[in-house]
């Protein structure tokens, strides 16, 4: 692609990974990526958090990818696909780089180094580096409570001239800071929101769209937002968020992404909610939680459907 201005934006799904008997379920994946595919969704990023990256090995990260291209294709629509990476080293991520420079994604996103705290000239050149040695435009991933650093957006401008760097996602906890690159920020230069319980306000201060692990439930209604709000519609956008704003918190009761995959197992969209350690299932009270909620919004939608007898004269 040469351009990515396009479809960087509107709503994308970390998509998750699911996991059958400490292999990643194929079976289950086509049918994730046919459900989505065929659903207001603009793009997929694969491998990041809610994927849970980090315990996949390269090879699985291969395939995860190599499935998840296969069926699209077969969908006949083209989605665009984020490969996320992280780490601590330049040289380790650059090495993985090369690894994948010739699979069929369209762009990374890479977050900031864990543990080790850069400084900000640091982040610069960590940013920089990975820019220049890319083969496909990156997306930086801005998320301090999990790395422990957050880059400036004195720093993010500066990256932000990169012809190789085309977008964020922000998750920086911050509105004022988030606020304040917005109206920086150089032309073309695309945020997504990664803070699913701050969809709405992010949208309203001029994000492009959003990266929604709580995407994976009601897809259609979290589309509807963003839609209602560039049709000017902010009541009617309002009203839309207040019947999904509850499952950005549901969702991340116990930690992501645990609590989507019951949710999805429940509803058949998966073969199994496993997760791999560190990470563990949700516990038997949240999941009781997630099924009541799962059973209340089956029966709304079932309510909806109900036609009224038509009236008739005595």
């Amino acid at each position: 692609m040469t351009d990515l201005s396009e479809p960087l934006q509107g709503l994308w799904l970390p998509l998750i990974t699911p996991f059958r008997d400490g292999k990643l379920d194929e079976q289950s994946l086509r049918r994730l990526v046919r459900h989505y595919a065929s659903g207001p969704v603009d793009g997929l990023i694969l491998g990041a958090t809610s994927g849970e990256g980090m315990s996949l090995a390269i090879c699985e990260l291969e395939q995860l990818v190599e499935v998840v291209r296969s069926e699209i294709n077969d969908v006949g629509r083209y989605l665009p696909i984020c490969l996320g990476l992280s780490g601590a080293s330049t040289a380790k991520i650059k090495d993985v780089l090369d690894e994948t420079a010739a699979w069929p994604i369209d762009f990374y996103l890479i977050a900031s180094p864990y543990y080790v705290r850069p400084s900000q000239r640091g982040l610069l050149q960590h940013f920089t580096e990975l820019a220049d040695h890319a083969s496909w435009p990156l997306l930086i991933y801005n998320i301090p409570y999990r790395t422990a650093v957050n880059i400036t957006n004195e720093t993010l401008l500066a990256l932000a001239e990169h012809p190789n760097i085309v977008g964020m996602k922000d998750c920086c906890a911050d509105r004022a800071q988030s606020i304040d690159f917005l109206a920086q920020r150089p032309p073309g230069f695309r945020v997504l929101t990664g803070e699913d319980a701050q969809y709405f306000d992010a949208l309203s201060d001029g994000a492009d769209g959003a990266i929604l692990l709580s995407a994976h439930v009601e897809t259609e209604a979290f589309a509807l937002v963003r839609s209602l709000l560039r049709q000017g519609k902010r009541e009617a956008a309002s009203a839309a968020w207040q019947g999904i704003s509850d499952l950005t918190r549901l969702l991340f009761v116990e930690p992501s992404p645990a609590p989507a995959k019951h949710w999805l197992w429940r509803t058949g969209l998966i073969d199994s909610a496993e997760v791999r350690l560190p990470m563990v299932e949700v516990s038997m009270e949240l999941a009781a939680r997630l099924d009541r909620e799962i059973e209340r919004r089956s029966r709304q939608r079932e309510d909806s459907l109900v036609v009224p007898a038509l009236s008739r004269d005595p």
